[in-house]
This record gives structure tokens, C-alpha cells and sequence, in this order.
């Protein structure tokens, strides 16, 4: 055998154990096929209180103390702040002196009295004489008494100076100041109640797709770090304003946003199909992914894909947006090739 003639024989076994090499790294195939999804759109939703109450002065006065700011958390009964009315004092004091000179006279009317009924006896006094004192004593008994009354009325007028928090939830609003002075009906603090949601607005073409029960997804993290579950529309509003319809969904863990924070959300808008494939089937290079196609030859051919999101069931399925067809079959190198 001449020197050309070994040459071509050793490039020959080369290309033999290239080929059985190459074949033997591709061994595990995956036959890709198209399945039935929800199409998931991406909206912005805003984070909303259920409810927002306001706590309100019931005296007019000056606000002597202020006990809650922007943000503040506060408990049902909580005191937010206190109005104080320097009339009220004066009109206790003056209640005060007329009780203490109605009592002087019912003690006196009532020392008459019994004096009377002590004589009433011996003939010294007349009948007519004990009626007058039994009046005299029964009247300033109902003076101190209805001076009493009158005390107690204002003593609640004071204790209405106490704005109490009417439920549990965080102050977003404190229009007032210290030392301002206030009318009865005016709003002090406003609160949002404990519960919160999202509201999302979303295209009116979308209004026939979406309903309550539907599930959505928070596509952030929390400010501890932590992910949020899903949660559900609990209410679809039934007008729609300005081309968009309104729907209420319900997450747990949104008391760490902010009222009014715009977050973004998946929710679902009808049925697609979709292409998902193992994670580790994708390999990426200079921030391309790639995966290997089989051929009909059986060779395998690196593609560019773009991948999507991660199946919500099984986290290791990786949606397909381009670059696979449903039918095509892609293998997972297990050597080198």
C-alpha cells in the first residue's frame, strides 16, 4: 500500500469514529408537541383598599393632640387625636357652682322638712305647712338632679373629643394639624381598611374572557423578598369606561405595597397553543439559547429559541416562543461533540 493510499484510509477510519461518536453523544430525544394553554396577557393593575373610612370630629374645638401620620397602622378604637373645647370647661365649672348652690337648698328644704314632720304630730304646725315643705324639698331635689343631667351631657361632649379609629387598617391621609380648629363632621384622618386588592383594567375586547374565579398571577417580589401566590377575580365590574372593563382580584400579602402602587399581573384572556420543552434541553451561548434539533439523518442541528415562561405546574418545562415546530424532535447531547 502506497503512502496516498493509508492516508485516505486514516482520514477514512476518522470520519467512521467521528460519525459513531457524534451519533452515540446524541442520546436522549424529545419528541416536541404542541398543547393547549390559557394565553396569559400582562396588564397593570392598581393596589386599592376595599374600603376607605373616614375618622370625623363630632365637637368643634381645637385639635390639642395628633397621634397618627401618613402610613401609621392603627387598631379599631384606636385614639387618633383629641379636640379639645375651652367652653366646655367653663360651662362644667359654672354646672359645678349651680349644683353646689342647689344642693345647699335641698339640704335646707330637706332639714325643714324633717322638722316639720317631727311637729306635724303635736298639732303645732298645719297640714298645709307640711305640703309646702314636701314641695319645696321635692323641687330642689329635681334641680340638683336635673343639673346632674345637664353635667353628664357636657362631661360626653368631652369625651366625643376623643377621635377613635373606626376600624383596623393604615392611615393614608391626615389633613389636619395640631392646634387647628375644627367643626364637628370634619375628617381628621382617613383610613383604608385592612383588606386589600387589585384593580385591574383591562381591553373591552377582553370583557367576554374574563370572569369571577379566574386565576392571576403577581409577576413582582415583595419587599421581604418573598413571592406572592396567585390569587382570583373576585369582581367583574359590569360597565365599561373609556374602552376598558374593571376587575377586582384578591392576593394575600398585599399590605406591604403601597395604596395606589401600579403592579404588573398575568391574567388569562382565552386559550392558545403552546410549546413547552425540559429545561435542560436548552443550552445558551453568548446569551443566545440554543437547542439541538435531530434531523432525519439522525444528525443533530443547533437552533436559536426563544424561550418564554416556565410552566406554572412543573417548573422544569420551558415555554417555546420560536424557533420549534410541533412534531420536531430535539435530543440532549450526553458526550462531547
Amino acid at each position: 500500500m502506497n503512502r496516498s493510499a493509508r492516508y485516505i484510509l486514516g482520514l477514512t477510519v476518522i470520519a467512521l469514529m467521528t460519525g459513531v461518536t457524534a451519533t452515540s453523544a446524541y442520546a436522549e430525544d424529545y419528541k416536541v408537541s404542541s398543547e393547549t394553554v390559557a394565553d396569559q396577557k400582562a396588564v397593570f393593575a392598581t393596589v386599592e383598599t376595599v374600603d376607605q373610612i373616614s375618622a370625623r370630629a363630632r365637637i368643634s374645638g381645637t385639635i390639642i393632640s395628633l397621634n397618627v401620620k401618613e402610613g401609621d397602622r392603627v387598631e379599631a378604637g384606636q385614639e387618633i387625636a383629641l379636640v379639645g373645647d375651652d367652653k366646655l370647661a367653663l360651662q362644667i365649672k359654672s354646672m359645678d357652682a349651680q349644683m353646689s348652690a342647689t344642693a345647699a337648698t335641698r339640704t335646707k328644704t330637706e332639714a325643714d322638712l324633717k322638722r316639720v314632720q317631727s311637729l306635724i304630730g303635736s298639732g303645732s304646725v298645719s297640714k298645709a305647712e307640711l305640703d309646702a315643705a314636701k314641695a319645696a324639698y321635692m323641687n330642689a331635689d329635681n334641680q340638683l338632679k336635673a343639673l346632674t343631667s345637664q353635667r353628664q351631657v357636657i362631661e360626653q361632649q368631652v369625651t366625643e373629643g376623643k377621635i377613635l379609629a373606626p376600624t383596623e387598617g393604615r392611615v393614608l391621609q391626615v389633613p389636619m394639624t395640631l392646634g387647628a380648629v375644627i367643626m364637628p363632621g370634619e375628617t381628621v384622618a382617613t383610613l383604608g381598611a385592612q383588606a386589600y386588592i387589585l384593580r385591574l383594567q383591562l381591553p373591552e375586547r377582553h370583557a367576554r374572557s374574563i370572569k369571577v374565579g379566574d386565576t392571576v398571577h403577581l409577576d413582582r417580589e415583595g419587599k421581604d423578598g418573598t413571592s406572592y401566590q396567585d390569587g382570583q377575580i373576585i369582581l367583574v365590574y359590569p360597565e365599561i369606561e373609556n374602552g376598558r372593563v374593571s376587575a377586582d382580584a384578591q392576593i394575600d400579602g398585599l399590605e406591604d405595597f403601597f395604596v395606589g402602587e401600579r403592579v404588573r399581573v398575568w391574567v388569562s384572556t382565552g386559550e392558545r397553543q403552546a410549546i413547552y420543552i425540559p429545561s435542560s434541553y436548552i443550552t445558551t451561548h453568548a446569551g443566545i439559547d440554543y437547542v439541538t434539533l435531530k434531523e432525519k439523518d439522525g444528525t443533530g442541528l443547533e437552533v436559536p429559541v426563544q424561550r418564554g415562561h416556565v410552566k406554572k405546574d412543573d417548573t422544569t418545562m420551558i415555554e417555546i416562543l420560536s424557533g420549534l415546530h410541533d412534531g420536531d424532535t430535539v435530543t440532549k447531547t450526553t458526550g462531547a461533540q
